[in-house]
């Protein structure tokens, strides 16, 4: 399932949102989980994101929260 990065345009913390294409597609409405904000904007970050059967790995520049960098860092 794919990962939305986001930046609340309130208190500009950045975090994911993990959804569907489906549910992409209906619109993704997400509050900010530190503000709890609603105005937020979609961050599109670089870079390739490769699943396997250990989790998730990144190659490049993108959302890689557990390193620190991309739009989660």
């Amino acid at each position: 399932m794919p990962l939305y990065c986001f930046e609340c345009t309130q208190c500009h913390a950045n975090f994911e949102v993990r959804a569907t294409f489906k549910e992409k597609e209906a619109g993704l409405e997400p509050d900010c989980p530190k503000c709890h904000g609603r105005e937020v904007r979609q961050l599109i970050p670089g870079g390739l994101v490769v699943h396997n059967e250990d989790g998730i790995r990144f190659s490049g520049p993108g959302c890689n929260p557990k390193d620190g960098s991309g739009c989660c860092g």
